[in-house]
């Protein structure tokens, strides 16, 4: 294996009020960063404190993962915002995040976006220098989680900022490194050995590898498991087990 370490992040965060999505407290003894909803596509300023106090008690990375306000659709539906709207979209849930990071005695060290607005920038590079350059105002240090290969990363290369490359272990890929559409069959991938196996792959190539079986080169700095799915703790684990296996050291950003 030629990488020898990796981080390991997930969503969290993400219910609201008394329903609850996905199990944080479980996932938080097996990943190294957490990427916690605020407060506009899910989550409430409750959920918030509470995980990122079980987070920065764990000693994982507190992440804002800022996404639309669009509790309805869980941030999932392409919006069309102007640059002010954007600007200040980013701005409101960075700052309530480092708010609440604060309180519970953490920092935020990264910032990544969701659902749609991420897939939206990952192929608008505009719309992404719009949300980054509005995280950066905010805390200059910020580390911005990008998907890897896409225009997110062609941005935070030319912004000079602090960056890292994101994988999914259980996302499938087109041939341009984007995401394949929920919904579109193969799209999401449930089989936790599976799961882990394409990913030590890829590390090992040091390449996203697309469903079409392309190769594309790219830095890997961390790697996602989803949170609001039924398996995602039993993959979380797997995937952290067979990576250590490998050699590969599972350390936050």
């Amino acid at each position: 294996m030629s990488q020898q370490s990796i981080d390991i992040n997930s969503d969290m965060g993400e219910g609201f009020g008394p329903w609850r999505m996905g199990d944080d407290a479980a996932l938080l003894d097996v990943v190294s960063s957490a990427n916690i909803a605020c407060g506009f596509h899910a989550g409430d300023p409750v959920i918030m404190g509470r995980t990122m106090r079980m987070a920065h008690q764990n000693g994982v990375g507190i992440g804002a993962h800022p996404g639309f306000d669009d509790r309805a659709g869980f941030g999932r539906r392409r919006l069309s915002l102007s640059t002010e709207e954007l600007t200040a979209l980013v701005t409101y849930q960075l700052g309530a995040a480092r708010a609440t990071a604060s309180s519970v005695g953490g920092t935020v060290r990264h910032l990544k976006l969701h659902g749609a607005l991420s897939n939206m920038a990952s192929e608008d590079a505009e719309l992404a220098r719009i949300c980054y350059k509005a995280a950066l105002a905010v805390d200059p240090d910020i580390v911005i989680m990008v998907l890897a290969a896409t225009a997110m990363e062609d941005v935070v290369r030319d912004l000079g900022c602090a960056w890292a490359g994101e994988i999914f272990a259980d996302r499938a890929y087109n041939d341009d490194a984007t995401l394949v559409a929920r919904g579109t069959e193969g799209a999401m991938i449930h089989d936790a050995k599976e799961a882990t196996s394409r990913i030590l792959d890829m590390l090992k190539e040091g390449a996203i590898i697309a469903r079409s079986g392309k190769r594309i080169p790219t830095r890997i700095d961390t790697v996602c498991v989803h949170g609001d799915s039924a398996e995602a703790v039993g993959m979380a684990r797997a995937l952290r087990s067979g990576l250590e296996s490998a050699g590969v050291r599972i350390e936050r950003l």
